[in-house]
């Protein structure tokens, strides 16, 4: 069975025996840098009744990106990133690895005990964070992807070494609200940039190979591609809720001597298997690299 998502926190955004919609959290929510992600994490909280636009402040160096997020979600925006750790009991750096130096040195005095500090940048350790901040600041580190744009988001965080299980509940309920969420020790989130940081892309590309594959054999290209990917969100689907191995579910569909062994074999020939495993390598190595870079 498929277990883990969870960990020993609990979904804070549902009711655990009604199913109906729980407290807000009480905590501020700021974010440093007003990406897709960022937009992604704040829509959700709104929709679902987690927070409310006024208790949620965006800094973002564009003036027009700016305006564009407090038009669409009613949330406080700036361009001065001490402006959020004024208002804000929770600071989510959603920015690239590059900038993370300049904005941990830029807030190190405005970032105070009441903080915590949540970093969604790419190969970004929690002892880089942690010693250009004050001593015992709380620091968790988080690897979501870009799915929480539709709610579907494969989120792993680690606790940094002053960081808290209450803080550790507050990050499994933000991010549990745009998909799933659970926790990981750190050694192991380089990985997961590798497989679900980076993961959709390699979707995207096996959902327009299939695609393709339709439209070779005679099918419309409109159709060749719902077609695609609404098989990849069944299967996906299918691995979730029945927590049977990939493997069994494979097998399940592939009859001796059929159309789908046939396929499989072509797949294999290709390389296909070692192909995605080798993408899986190659970016969880880079991630490292972005590491030691900083």
């Amino acid at each position: 069975m498929l277990r883990y998502a969870c960990n020993d926190y609990t979904d804070k955004t549902r009711g655990e025996k009604t199913g109906k919609m729980s407290l807000m959290l009480k905590e501020k929510i700021g974010f440093i840098g007003g990406g897709k992600m960022a937009e992604a994490v704040c829509r959700s909280l709104i929709d679902i009744k987690l927070s409310e636009p006024n208790r949620i402040m965006v800094s973002d160096v564009l003036s027009e990106r700016c305006s564009l997020l407090s038009q669409a979600t009613g949330i406080q925006t700036t361009q001065n990133n001490k402006d959020v750790a004024s208002f804000a009991d929770i600071i989510i750096c959603a920015v690239k690895p590059h900038m993370m130096n300049e904005i941990l040195n830029d807030l190190k005095n405005s970032i105070i005990q009441r903080h915590l500090v949540v970093s969604i940048a790419a190969g970004i350790s929690l002892r880089f964070i942690e010693s250009r901040l004050q001593t015992g600041t709380r620091v968790i580190r988080v690897m979501p992807n870009t799915p929480c744009l539709v709610g579907l988001s494969a989120t792993a965080f680690a606790l940094g070494q002053h960081a808290t299980h209450a803080d550790g509940q507050l990050v499994f309920t933000i991010f549990n609200s745009v998909g799933k969420a659970f926790q990981l020790d750190e050694k192991y989130l380089d990985a997961v940039t590798g497989l679900s940081g980076s993961g959709p892309a390699y979707v995207y590309l096996f959902v327009e190979a299939l695609s393709d594959g339709g439209v070779w054999m005679g099918l419309p290209r409109d159709i060749a591609t719902i077609l695609a990917a609404q098989t990849v969100l069944g299967a996906a689907k299918m691995v979730l809720e029945t927590g049977q191995h990939p493997a069994q579910l494979k097998d399940a569909v592939t009859s001796p001597g059929g159309t789908t062994i046939e396929g499989i074999s072509a797949l294999e020939d290709g390389g296909f298997r070692a192909a995605v495993i080798n993408a899986v390598a190659a970016a969880t190595l880079k991630s490292k690299k972005l590491g030691e870079l900083s």
